[in-house]
């Protein structure tokens, strides 16, 4: 049987129609079919690979790692070189009341971990959350998105769970002393890459601090340099009280991360003890890999070339069916009229050797996320093969 036949049958699929390109390498901004077709990967494989594929820094780093150890032991218990640097060079990087580091496999268990905490923390059960949020699909996860279609299938969920329209600054009044934490996007990104009003996030920041309330902010896909800044949460002058990280993180193996404070993050080590247990979170490969994906990152202020996808982006995608483009630095939406004009395009697009995609909650919009070490030139001939794709 081939591969495309092997796929089918013996992998569970998650829609009725996927791309099913067979990848048999990838290098930088590209990925390569078996024979030799070449792809220009402008969603970093949904907002991963920041540094782009096989980044040779981040290849070095697990190769040195595979010659000294793989998994030991379960998460918290023995001293590992890898995760205890990822922990420095992460809180270095952020605010000073961002200092305390649990590390995990994906987006999906970050949201998780930081759920509990915020109500062992705060000894508070409501959850409060945003319309065409996205958080993973765990049952803790989905039971703070923020579309009904994705669901009503699975439910039961969380309760004591109140979603408000994200960006309506009358309706954050409803958060209360009964609100153990408000997670949050600092920019949606699957309801289309919604930048909010700085006075929104503001408001939310002072709600939280006056009532006790912890700020969960979801950077999962906004971190890590895409959005002009390392990240997002610094472009609107305030500090999570939680800050939530996966995708971009690990240059392209899979690690996610949930930080706090120190005191906020001990409330986990009692009463009782052992509140948050993994298994694989910070698997020394995988946490070698994210210190030299962050290496990387922080030494050629990635952040910057962000901004030049952005402008080089709305300089040239510039067409009568494009509605709009939206979003800030490398995470981008392009709208057009419907789905399925937007859904002709993509197609086009991967037959011309571009990929790309919609977004969950706005599927008339086309995702632009390329790696951030895409060059101008390489930049410029995606956008001329969405443009001719059009």
């Amino acid at each position: 049987m081939t591969n495309r036949e092997l796929f089918y049958k013996f992998l569970a699929q998650t829609s009725d129609s996927p791309l099913a390109i067979e990848v048999s390498r990838a290098e930088g901004v590209y990925l390569y079919g078996p024979n030799d077709e070449k792809y220009i990967d402008l969603i970093s494989g949904i907002a991963v690979s920041n540094v782009g594929h096989r980044h040779p820094h981040v290849v070095k780093a697990i190769k040195e790692q595979l010659d000294k150890h793989m998994h030991l032991m379960v998460y918290g218990e023995f001293i590992q070189t890898p995760q205890v640097k990822l922990a420095e060079l992460l809180t270095s990087n952020l605010p000073e009341k961002l200092n305390s580091v649990y590390l995990v496999n994906s987006g999906s268990e970050a949201v998780e971990g930081a759920l509990k905490l915020s109500k062992r923390y705060t000894g508070r059960t409501e959850i409060v959350c945003f319309k065409n949020a996205y958080h993973g699909s765990s049952h803790g996860a989905l039971s703070v998105m923020g579309d009904e279609r994705m669901k009503n299938a699975f439910r039961p969920l969380l309760p004591d769970v109140r979603i408000l329209e994200f960006n309506n600054i009358e309706m954050l009044n409803q958060i209360s002393t009964n609100t153990a934490c408000v997670i949050v996007e600092p920019i949606q990104g699957e309801a289309g890459v919604i930048v909010p009003d700085i006075e929104f996030i503001k408001k939310l920041r002072n709600i939280c601090s006056a009532k006790g309330v912890l700020l969960i902010f979801d950077e999962i896909q906004t971190g890590f340099g895409r959005t002009v800044s390392l990240w997002a949460f610094e472009q609107f002058d305030v500090v999570p009280d939680i800050l939530l990280l996966a995708k971009g993180m690990g240059g392209g193996l899979p690690i996610g991360a949930f930080i706090s404070s120190k005191e906020i993050m001990n409330s986990l080590t009692n009463n009782p003890v052992l509140g948050h247990i993994t298994t694989f979170g910070g698997n020394p490969v995988c946490a070698a890999a994210a210190l030299a994906n962050l290496e990387v990152i922080i030494d050629n202020k990635l952040w910057q070339k962000a901004l030049m996808i952005e402008n080089v982006c709305k300089e040239l995608l510039i067409h009568p069916k494009i509605k709009n483009i939206r979003g800030r630095g490398a995470l981008l939406a392009i709208e057009f009229e419907d789905f399925n004009e937007n859904k002709k395009v993509i197609d086009s697009c991967l037959k011309n050797g571009l990929i790309t995609d919609w977004f969950l909650f706005a599927d008339n919009c086309m995702r632009i996320a390329p790696p951030l070490i895409i060059t101008e030139e390489q930049l410029r001939e995606a956008c001329k093969i969405i443009i001719d794709s059009i």
